[in-house]
This record gives structure tokens, C-alpha cells and sequence, in this order.
């Protein structure tokens, strides 16, 4: 195979060592005889992997014991609406949900959060082209708010947040963490809910991953689907319905992967690395431009523009014949996008520097 690296936002480059691995054991599994694809879902194979699984991930962020791991179906987007039929059983009605609006993520949340409540945007970056987050004192927080939910790393925009946000006493924080979860290490402690599409950093698209106090487990509404129901899924292990298996597999096998090399400590100290020879090339003239204050710039997803964008194509067509792959922005906001989870090496970081060099050279 020629050498390519992978660039794409999600559905996103997995670590060889673990694409191997599950490509031994596609045919059997342990002497099972079985591919994991094949096994129940309830049987002691699959279970075994499924515990296997939520320890690691346990262990790597440190969860406490009192939150539970549940591993559920239907994507980022579709826990947006989980959510609110979740939560929003804590307050009275007419219930409110506080947003920070940092970008393409947290908007499509309000909107989603919207069908169910009311909302309040405490605080947005729109009018400044989604270029930072909002410092927490501006923020115009809700007191009984239902929750506080926050973009903690904008995909598509780019912007990722130095700091854990807060809200009034009470108010759960609800953080969607899908682009950059495990990259970074993070208390959580401080959040009542984390989300995370798993297409990013975890394992392929299909698995969304939900840490959950266990006080915030049962405040469904009654018309809240018993699949979808925290509660539900918390007391059936992640077993209510039939979960994602292969993907959860394949994120086990991502855990034992980041546990063997170091951890999530030892994972953000390379993101840093990576995230400063990116930025280091955008910003050493002006032929590239990245629009995000530096303070609020992502480690994972770095969008950045061509001074002169009729050079566009030709810089991606260079870029694909070089094996520098899904490099363009993102459609609603164009340009170029460099997302550089854990699984890519400095060695791509680095093979995308060189190539910027050239073509601003050339």
C-alpha cells in the first residue's frame, strides 16, 4: 500500500496496530470460532469484551464511580435530543436550557434542544465568525436552568475551550466532547453529562459514548424512548437493545491501544506537539491563515484558509498526489481542515508541513 495520511474529520484514521488486530481476528475471535460480528450481543464472548471495554475507559479518564459508561446508538446528533428528554425531568415546566454558542455543533444542539424547551444562548461568538469562546464571565447563565450544554471542542470551526466551564449551583454541565475526547485529560468531576461520537478518536461511526452521573440517571420524560432512557440503558449494562458491537470492539481494542502507550497524559503531551508544528507552519507568513484566537485554538480539528483561494483545488490536488487525504474544509465554512486525532502520527503532521512549505514556495 502507498503511505497516505488521513485527515478527515470523522469518520477518522484508526491506529494500524489496532486495524491489524481486528483484521486477525476477524474470522475468530479468541479460538471462539466466531467473528466479533457474529457473536450475541448477551453471550459470555461479547460480554467479556464489553466489560474489558468500559474498564479501560474507566481507567483512562479516571472516571469516578459514581458515573456511568454507557455505550448507545445514534450519534452525536441524535444524543442531542437524548438529552433534554433525559434531563429535562429535573425541573418544572416551562424548563430552560442555557447554550454557549461556539459553532457548527453547539448550534445544531440549540436547535435540537429547542423542540423540547426553552433556550437560552448565554453567551456566542457568531458575530465574530465563531473565532473564540466566550469568556465565562460574560456568559448570561440561567439560575434553575435545567442544564448548561457546551461544545467543548468545535469540529468544524476549529475552537476548543481552555477552561471548565461552570454553571449556577445546581445546574448539571452537559459538555459534548465528540472531537476530542481521550486527547486531553480532563476531571470529570466537574461535568454532570460527557458525550462523544465515537467516529473521531474512539473507533468507527455508529457507537456514542455517554458518561452520566448516576443523581441525573432517572429524570426522563414520560415520552422518552426506553431505549434512549439513561436509566434503562445504565441498569441492562448497555445491553437494553442490541448495542454496536463491532464498534464497541473496535473501541476496546482503541483503549488497550492508548493504555499501552502512555495514556491520556502521555496522548495530550504528543497532541501539543503535533497542534504546535501545525500552527507553527500556518502562521509563519501570511500565504495561510487560521482565524481562531490563539488561546482558543483546537489541538484536534485546524481549519485554515489560502490567502489567495483560486489556489485552492490545486493545493488539495497536490496534497492528494502526495497521500495528504480529506484535507478540505468543511462545506459550510470552506477552506482547509487538518483534523490530527491521537491515531495520527507526528509523522503526518510533519509530512503535512513539508507540503505547505512547498506549494506556499512554489
Amino acid at each position: 500500500m502507498t503511505q497516505i495520511f488521513n485527515f478527515s474529520a470523522g469518520p477518522a484514521v484508526l491506529p494500524k496496530e489496532v486495524l491489524q488486530q481486528a483484521a486477525s481476528e476477524m474470522l475468530d475471535w479468541h479460538g471462539s470460532g466466531m467473528s466479533v460480528m457474529e457473536m450475541s450481543h448477551r453471550g459470555p464472548e461479547f460480554i467479556a469484551i464489553y466489560r474489558q471495554a468500559e474498564a479501560d475507559l474507566r481507567e483512562l479518564l479516571a472516571v469516578p464511580s459514581n458515573y456511568k459508561i454507557l455505550f448507545m446508538q445514534g450519534g452525536g446528533l441524535g444524543q442531542n435530543a437524548i438529552i433534554p428528554l433525559n434531563l429535562l425531568g429535573r425541573v418544572g415546566t416551562p424548563a430552560t436550557i442555557d447554550f454557549v454558542h461556539t459553532g457548527s455543533w453547539s448550534g445544531k444542539s440549540i436547535k435540537e434542544a429547542a423542540r423540547y424547551a426553552d433556550v437560552n444562548v448565554a453567551a456566542s461568538s457568531q458575530a465574530e465568525g465563531f473565532t473564540r469562546v466566550p469568556p465565562q464571565e460574560s456568559w448570561r447563565l440561567t439560575e434553575g436552568a435545567a442544564y448548561l450544554h457546551v461544545c467543548t471542542n468545535e469540529t468544524i470551526d476549529g475552537v476548543e475551550y481552555n477552561f471548565v466551564p461552570r454553571a449556577p449551583a445546581g445546574v448539571p454541565v452537559v459538555a459534548d466532547m465528540s472531537s476530542h475526547i481521550l486527547s486531553r485529560q480532563i476531571d470529570v468531576a466537574r461535568y454532570g453529562v460527557i458525550f462523544a461520537g465515537a467516529q473521531k478518536n474512539i473507533g468507527p461511526a455508529g457507537l456514542t459514548l455517554v458518561i452520566v452521573r448516576e443523581d441525573l440517571l432517572d429524570y426522563a420524560l414520560p415520552i422518552c424512548p426506553s431505549a434512549f432512557h439513561w436509566k434503562n440503558v445504565a441498569e441492562h449494562e448497555s445491553m437494553f437493545n442490541t448495542p454496536p458491537t463491532y464498534a464497541i470492539y473496535i473501541a476496546g481494542l482503541v483503549f488497550a491501544h492508548l493504555k499501552a502507550h502512555g495514556g491520556v497524559a502521555a496522548m495530550e503531551a504528543r497532541n501539543i506537539q503535533k497542534a504546535d508544528l501545525l500552527y507553527a507552519a500556518l502562521d509563519a507568513d501570511d500565504f495561510y491563515r487560521n482565524r481562531v484566537e490563539v488561546s482558543c485554538r483546537s489541538r484536534m480539528n485546524i481549519p485554515f484558509y489560502l490567502r489567495d483561494e483560486s489556489l485552492n483545488e490545486s493545493f488539495l490536488a497536490g496534497a492528494k498526489a502526495r497521500g495528504l487525504l480529506q484535507l478540505k474544509g468543511h462545506k459550510s465554512v470552506g477552506g482547509m481542515r487538518a483534523s490530527i486525532y491521537n491515531a495520527m502520527p507526528i509523522e503526518g503532521v510533519q509530512a503535512l508541513v513539508d507540503y505547505l512549505n512547498e506549494f506556499a514556495g512554489r
